[in-house]
């Protein structure tokens, strides 16, 4: 039954996208470019979904790869002209991550194959649903995944796109049989843009992507023009608490259902109480009045702020309080949002995706109340040279929360070498500017070896970035029961 439920939105779904100027009756086959990413393969997901022939190929091999590949996606690595004569695609769908005059995207425009953006395609079918984006520079996955998570409670049943592994929905996209879509939208090529929300979410507006956004004033121009975009009759969701968002939100006053602390925005949070070993208990407060306790699993204010917005939208569609109670306690996370990869020996370890100063504050904040009495040990590794040599000073100060901080070269992305900019930066700043007892620069083949020696029974690590240190906590996590087992045996 499910299975032709699928079907019937499926073919509904396809008949939208062959309405767009992207689509046309003809198309069958599309080929996606960087479909190793969040994003990218929550995409490809989809449109598998929708019925169409679906390939792809990226630089790296993700874990989104091999659960495209058990979708009967073909994925092959590497980015080469020979993948266009093999997969011979209607449409080459393209991440802002590949450069225009990249060889096989090249030769795709040559062979008269039609190209278009990622932000092109998702804005095709999300328009045409009623849509909730969450925007923002911190916290969209999170935030969307809860909300996905209220509406499916209340059996509506939304498509959902998101940038990261949700629990709550065995992965990163869903077809879903509602009216609803909820996506995390994507601010940092501008692509956000495209999309006409029937109700936006925006969780703060911070200086980031330095890369494309050369000042904090055009992050905001660009969020302005984003909630023109949005239809007529829809809502905009806002933090009141953020600065960024304060001088945006004054524009569209009579559209905005603000949240944050306390009783003054109109959804708020009140008397919050941090669970060691996890968690975060607060009171909602709805125009003044409290609405009753919300119990999160996840932990840290930053996802109290995220719960709120659930909230609001969850009202908006005028989804009882007792659905949006009950769904953000069996809220269970995101994969690389404050994720324990497990414990060894008394050692914890956990990994997280922050990569900007305000992010990684928050998260060894949160750390400090799960953890309040134990040593806090991170890895860290700066994402970009274009936001290292921006925000150097910032990472600084917000890594002065760890008791002991490595950090890894820097991650590059898709951006040239700069050998003026390094981690250096960052661990000379902390040494000699903060006075940081323990702060080294670390190779990645050192990494592993250095921590484990470092590591004692009691210690927490986070291991911390955008880039792929998050494969380091789980060799560490290895190496430690291994050593663990022998010690065991060894008494025996």
């Amino acid at each position: 039954m499910r299975y032709c439920l699928f079907l019937r939105k499926g073919r509904a779904l396809l008949n939208v996208l062959r309405k767009s100027m992207i689509f046309g009756d003809n198309t069958r086959s599309l080929h996606l470019m960087g479909v190793g990413g969040a994003g990218m393969s929550g995409l490809a997901h989809l449109l598998k979904g929708l019925g169409y022939e679906v390939s792809g190929c990226d630089v790296a091999r993700t874990n989104y790869v091999s659960n495209l590949e058990k979708l009967g996606i073909k994925v092959l690595s590497g980015h080469c002209a020979s993948h266009i004569d093999i997969f011979k695609p209607d449409l080459l769908i393209y991440s802002s991550a590949i450069a225009w005059n990249n060889i096989e995207l090249d030769y795709a425009r040559k062979a008269g194959v039609c190209v278009a953006r990622r932000g092109d395609i998702l804005s095709a079918l999300f328009n045409q649903l009623k849509g909730i984006g969450v925007a923002g520079a911190h916290g969209k996955t999170t935030t969307s995944s809860m909300i996905a998570t209220v509406l499916d409670a209340a059996g509506l049943d939304p498509t959902v796109a998101i940038g990261g592994e949700v629990s709550d929905i065995g992965g990163n996209a869903r077809l879903g049989q509602g009216a609803y879509m909820v996506s995390e939208l994507d601010e940092s090529d501008g692509s956000f843009e495209l999309f006409a929300c029937h109700i936006p979410v925006i969780t703060n507006i911070d200086w980031d992507h330095v890369n494309f956004y050369p000042t904090f004033q055009s992050v905001q121009d660009a969020f302005i023009r984003f909630l023109s975009n949005r239809k007529s009759d829809g809502k905009i969701v806002i933090c009141g608490e953020d600065i960024g968002c304060q001088a945006v939100s004054k524009l569209f006053s009579p559209f905005c259902v603000t949240y944050g602390w306390g009783k003054r925005w109109d959804w708020g949070a009140i008397d919050v109480k941090h669970r060691p070993g996890g968690g975060v208990l607060f009171t909602a407060v709805k125009e003044g009045n409290e609405m009753g306790s919300v119990k999160l699993r996840v932990s840290g204010e930053h996802n109290v702020l995220n719960a709120l917005a659930a909230c609001a939208v969850g009202d908006l569609l005028n989804i009882d309080f007792g659905t949006i109670q009950k769904a953000l306690y069996n809220f269970k996370g995101t994969k690389r949002r404050l994720q324990c990869l497990g414990a060894s020996n008394d050692i914890y370890i956990y990994d997280d995706y922050g990569h900007h100063p305000r992010e990684i504050r928050a998260t060894l904040d949160a750390m400090r109340n799960i953890f309040p009495s134990r040593r806090l040990i991170v890895i860290f590794q700066p994402h970009r040279y274009t936001r290292t040599k921006a925000m150097y000073r910032k990472f600084a100060e917000a890594l002065m929360n760890a008791d002991i901080v490595y950090i890894l070269p820097v991650y590059p992305a898709d951006e040239k070498l700069e050998e003026c900019i390094s981690s250096d930066l960052i661990t000379n700043c902390l040494i000699n500017d903060y006075a940081h007892e323990y702060c080294l620069t670390v190779a990645e083949e050192e990494v592993v070896s250095k921590v484990v020696e470092d590591l004692l029974p009691g210690d927490v690590l986070l291991t911390l970035g955008a880039g792929d240190v998050d494969v380091f906590g789980s060799q560490i996590l290895n190496v430690i029961i291994s050593n663990f087992n022998k010690q065991e045996t060894a008494s025996m």
